[in-house]
């Protein structure tokens, strides 16, 4: 009975690495598009936070805020940030910026 725990909770943690790693690829999508819409430069995506909880549509999930940083001239570094639910966008908080 034990050796049955012990690989419900191995294929537990396997399971949240690899679903963590597929949020992770979400979320630099995500930034890439906003740096295009935005027309600045990508610089770099960072996880802050990852938590499971409620998602907005009341189910169980996983919620997430990414860090992106970004250049609109090429010598200033700004920091937006990217709330994720699962994979899915659900803010981004854009701080203001020169435009270039």
């Amino acid at each position: 009975m034990a050796t049955l725990w012990l690989f419900i909770i191995i294929g537990s943690v396997i399971g949240f690495f690899w679903y963590s790693r597929k949020i992770a690829e979400a979320a630099n999508e995500h930034a890439q598009r906003q740096a295009k819409q935005l027309q600045v430069q990508l610089l770099s995506v960072a996880c802050k936070k990852v938590l499971p909880g409620i998602l907005k549509s009341g189910r169980l999930g996983i919620k997430s805020q990414f860090l992106f940083e970004f250049s609109s001239d090429g010598e200033s570094l700004y920091q937006g940030y990217l709330y994720l639910e699962n994979e899915k966008l659900v803010q981004a908080d854009i701080p203001p910026h020169r435009l270039g």
